[in-house]
This record gives structure tokens, sequence and C-alpha cells, in this order.
């Protein structure tokens, strides 16, 4: 499920982005010594060791520079390419360059959800099958031959076993420090990795990396966790943790933290743990060098922050998501009385869209490409009409109306015979992508899929009128505040203090106008039910994601509301079902204006 990529707070960006450059080429090791000050005595000169530690995080299911969902090569904005097989070629330029024995290669999570080539290995052609197949992320990985990968959240969506799958057919360990047993308390994984770099001195560098995952998951995945597993605090499992393995002669101390370094969370108060929390454990846990940032998929070239305790600043880098990025940790040491000492510490990004993808790789997986593009191409009904989702975020587009369609008729069914089947049944949805298209005449499993990107499931609650409303003005804070007679620039109307898209819903089955003039709080105008004014005290069905319902974008009431049914199956499959019922999409059955936006009751659009 996506998770808040808010930009974190101003200043780190601004450190992240200004050095970029003065990472770029640490100084070589050679350049720095005189001896002095090291206690070497008769001018010798001190013995000096570097290393290069390279680093992905949040690669999401991304081998092959391809979009599933387009069924084409990846493309963005920026040209920024995607996957593996790019990454690859980088890392093997690395270690030609820096000597393949003087460098480390680790991940910080989230790598085996996120595109149809993941999902094809978690669920049509499942790895955790008898004689399954190999996951296509970890014979990648294998081959790469990465050192160690922390968890991130998104590898607990299919469920433990196809976790554990996973972490089985992995040459390298997941390590995940907070991810513990429910009944034990003990680590369900490995916490940490010690690596032994050897050095012409004879003195080998032991190299610890620690493994951190997010607390949220505890939210997220409930169904997938509760009762097995529990997540605390990264900055207390560091704590714990740190001094054990510098007290086992680890002479420098790596972090990959699947956490943010913002110091921010979207759970609220559900759970006394901070999502973006790897900032903090730099500043409050002495003994770290470096931390390999996750989970918020931002760009964060080098950022140093400072230990509290000892004044000593810790490098933190985030490379961007899906393999568009690879960072690179250049560490320089000293042999200081009697130990290897952390001389300098820097880091940089080089971007994934500079290389050709690494044949090795392409090769290895090419069936696997095949048999998930044929999946994804195979035909599931027609539509009367094509339907986008271009202006889906400022209108009520049909498209949107489908999901909602969907949503509501799933629920309506499940609910059908017991205690609520009488309740009005009501369906928030967001605009995922402001790409996805459903095509006149033909449409593929891909069609459909892109309207749904992610692999939320679908839940009832239970909510009053009054409840809906709160619901409703916290979604409307999406907009940017834009007075009566000002312009509209729907590039600027949107988004308002960095909401993603997926965080704005809109409520089906409710006629309501959000008054963008107006401030946050008082937008929402004419809610109605079934042409009269809400009723504050009448119940609702609201049929929603997982995501929403365990506090994801933190909307108020949903996480607290009585849970009256939910199901396992991705929202994404439960559509391509019902359209493969179907045969055919027609908005003309089910597209209606529901909500619109307005200034002082004249429309906007």
């Amino acid at each position: 499920m996506p998770l808040n990529r808010r930009t974190f707070l101003g200043t780190s960006a601004a450190a992240g982005a200004g050095v970029a450059i003065a990472g770029a080429s640490a100084v070589p090791a050679s350049a720095h010594g005189h001896g002095h000050g090291h206690g070497h005595g008769h001018g010798r000169p001190p013995k000096r060791y570097s290393f290069t530690v390279m680093g992905t995080t949040d690669l999401h299911g991304n081998v092959f520079n391809w979009d599933y969902f387009t069924d084409k090569e990846f493309d963005d904005k920026a040209h920024n390419d995607v996957g593996l097989a790019k990454i690859s070629t980088l890392v093997d330029q690395v270690r030609r360059e820096k000597g393949r024995r003087n460098t480390l290669m680790i991940d910080a999570g989230d790598t085996i959800q996120g595109t149809q080539l993941s999902y094809y290995y978690a669920k049509i052609d499942p790895i955790t099958a008898k004689r399954g197949p190999v996951h296509p992320m970890a014979q990648a990985m294998n081959a790469i031959g990465y050192d160690a990968a922390a968890l991130g959240n998104h590898e607990f969506n299919y469920g433990i076993p196809v976790l554990r799958k996973f972490e089985e057919q992995c040459d390298f360990p997941l390590l995940g420090a907070n991810a513990l047993d429910a009944k034990t308390l003990r680590p369900a994984f490995a916490p940490y990795v010690i690596k032994r770099m050897r050095t012409p001195h004879g003195r080998d560098v032991k190299v610890a990396i620690l493994g951190l995952t997010n607390p949220g998951i505890a939210i997220w995945d409930k169904a997938n966790v509760s009762g097995k597993m529990v997540f605390p605090g990264l900055e207390e499992q560091a704590a714990k943790f740190v001094p054990r393995l510098r007290s086992m002669g680890a002479d420098v101390v790596i972090v990959s933290a699947h956490s943010g370094s913002s110091g921010t969370s979207s759970y609220g108060d559900q759970i006394p743990y901070v999502e973006n929390a790897a900032g903090l454990v730099a500043e409050q846990v002495p003994g770290i060098d470096a931390i390999l940032v996750g989970h918020a998929h931002l760009e964060i070239p080098e950022y140093f922050v400072e230990n509290k305790q000892t004044g000593k600043k810790v490098v933190l880098s985030e490379p961007l998501k899906w393999g568009q990025r690879l960072t690179l940790f250049d560490f320089d040491l000293v042999w200081e009385k009697g130990r290897w000492v952390v001389e300098k510490a820097g880091s940089q990004v080089l971007n994934s869209n500079t290389v050709a993808e690494d044949p090795k790789i392409t090769r290895l997986l090419a069936d696997e490409h095949k048999k998930v593009v044929a999946y994804v191409n195979q035909v599931i009904g027609t539509s009367t009409a094509a339907m986008t989702t271009a202006e889906a975020a400022w209108k009520d587009e049909p498209i949107i109306d489908l999901i909602n369609v969907v949503q509501a008729e799933t629920v309506k069914a499940a609910l059908a015979g017991g205690a609520y089947a009488a309740l009005p049944v009501l369906s928030q949805a967001s605009c995922f992508s402001r790409t996805a298209q459903i095509p006149a005449g033909n449409v593929t499993i891909k069609d459909a899929a892109g309207l749904y990107p992610f692999e939320n499931t679908l839940e009832a609650r239970l909510l009053t009128g009054a409840q809906l409303k709160d619901y409703l003005e916290f979604s409307a804070r999406y907009y940017v505040q834009t007075p009566v007679g000002a312009p509209v620039d729907t590039a600027k109307l949107t988004n308002a203090d960095n909401t993603p898209d997926y965080n704005y819903d809109a409520v089906s089955g409710l006629t309501y106008e959000i008054d963008v003039a107006k401030p946050n709080g008082s937008r929402i105008v004419g809610l109605s039910f079934e042409g009269r004014p809400i009723d504050p005290a009448a119940e609702f069905v609201l049929a929603v994601n997982n995501y929403r319902a365990s506090g994801g974008g933190n909307f108020p009431h949903v996480a607290g509301a009585k849970q009256l049914w939910a199901n396992s199956e991705e929202i994404r499959n439960t559509i391509i079902a019902w359209v493969q019922a179907k045969g055919s999409v027609d908005g003309a059955q089910f597209a209606s204006v529901d909500w619109r936006l307005t200034r002082e009751g004249t429309p906007v659009f």
C-alpha cells in the first residue's frame, strides 16, 4: 500500500539536494595522511583503508525497465529508468572501479510487491506452490550479489508464508531487528549481519549491518501479522543492538532502515512509534556511521545528522524508488590505537538512466517477463466508451465511479441476509494514478489493474452521517484554498500540504459540494443522501480499502469504526472479476456526478 511520501521537513531536503556533487568524489585515502596526531611516531604514515557500500531501496518488484500497467518501457517526466537490470550495470561499474572485495551491496526493503511481475509470483504462479518457481526478485538480487536487505512493510502484503519462502530463496539475509515474534518477543528475522573486509594491512575491517523495518506494519498488514509478530520503534531497537554490535568488535555500523527521515507518521496516534524515524535513530543512538534510508520514496544523495550524545555526524542517504538510483557510501578508515576508526564518510547517488540494462539479468528472467506480459494482456471484457483518470483529481469521473460501484456491490452482496443488510452502502476511492484508462473496445487485465495499482483489500465499516461529514472535510484538505474570482489552474489546485493523490477520497452514494474558497474544515456544502440533507445520527456502511480502514492517511473515525466485513482479495482482482462477469463495462449504467468543486455555489468546472 502506498505510504506517505510527504516531502520531509525542508532542511533535510535542502541538505540532500545541495550536496550531490560534494559527496561525489571521496578524497582518495592517501591524500589525507600526514600521520600527525595519530600516535604513530617515527613519521611512519598511518595505515588506511577505504571501502564502498552500495544501496537500493523500495525496488517494489522492478527487475526490467518496463511498466506492466502500460505494457511498454517505463518513462516519466524526468526520464528516470527503473529496475534491477539497470542497477546491476551500475554495481558492476562500481565494483570494477573500487575492487569487488572493497564493496558491499545492501537494500532497505519493499522488494516483493508493486509490479504485476511481483504479483504474478505471489498469486498467479506462487513461489509457495509445491514445486513453485524462484521469485524473480530473489533471482536478480542473488545474481547481483546482495549482502543483506532490510524488511519493508510491503514484504508482509502477501502474508508471512510468501515472505518466508522469499527469504529462503535469497542467498543473503533479510534483516529486521524490530520485527519480533509476538509470543517470545525475540527477533523473527536476523537482526543484523557482520561482514569482514580484507585490508592490505592484515587487519580485517568488521562491518555490521543492522536492519530495521516499519512499525506501521502492525496497522497496514494487521490481517497478516496480528498475534504473530509485533513491531516496536526503530530507536529503541537500535539502542539495544548498536552497543551490542560495537562490543562484538564492529569497526563500522551501518543501519538499513525501511523508514523515512522526516520524523513524521501517517498513522496518527494509533501506535506509539514513528513511521519515518531514520533521522531520529541517527540523532538518538550513538555509534552509527551511516543509515541507508527507505520507505519515503524520496531522493536524498547525502544528509548529515548530528548525534546528540557524541556530536558525531551520521551520514544518511536514500536512493530513489524502483531502482531509479543507487546510493554509494564511501568510508575512509585509519588504523588508530590498535583499531580501525572511520575518519570520513560521505554518500552520493548514481542515476540508473545513465546505463543500459545488464544482459545477464535480462537473459536470466526473460521467460518470467514474457509470462507476465502475456498475463496482463489477457482480454477480460469490453467497454462501450473510453474512460480516463486525467481529470479525476478534481472532477467526479466515471472511471472512479467504476471502482466505487464494484466495491459497493461487493459489500452489499457480502452483507446480504445479515444484521446490516438494510443499511445504505457508500464507497470511497482515490485517483491512484492520473494516467489510468479503460479504452473503448477490448479491456485487458492491465487496463483494469492500472486503475488500482496497490494491493489493497476491501472492508466494510459502520459510520454515522456526522462522521462521514468529518471524513469528507478531512479529505477536502487536498485542495488549495482558491478565492472566488481567482483564476483556477488545475496544476496548482490539488495536493495542498503535499497531500498525495491516494490520500484524497471521493465518496459515492452521497451528493455534496466542496467549496474550495472556504478554509479547511468548512468546505463540505449540501451533504445529502437520496436527495435529503444527511441525518447526522443515521448509520451507513462504508466500503473502504484496508489501508484507509487501518489508519493510513489518518482519516477521522474510520480506523475506530466497527468492522462489519473484510476479505483478503485485492480490490484490483475484484474489479477484474467484476468486468469478466459482466462481459462489458457501460459507464451509462453507473456513472453519476455525486460531488463537484464549487465557490459560493458556483461550480469551478
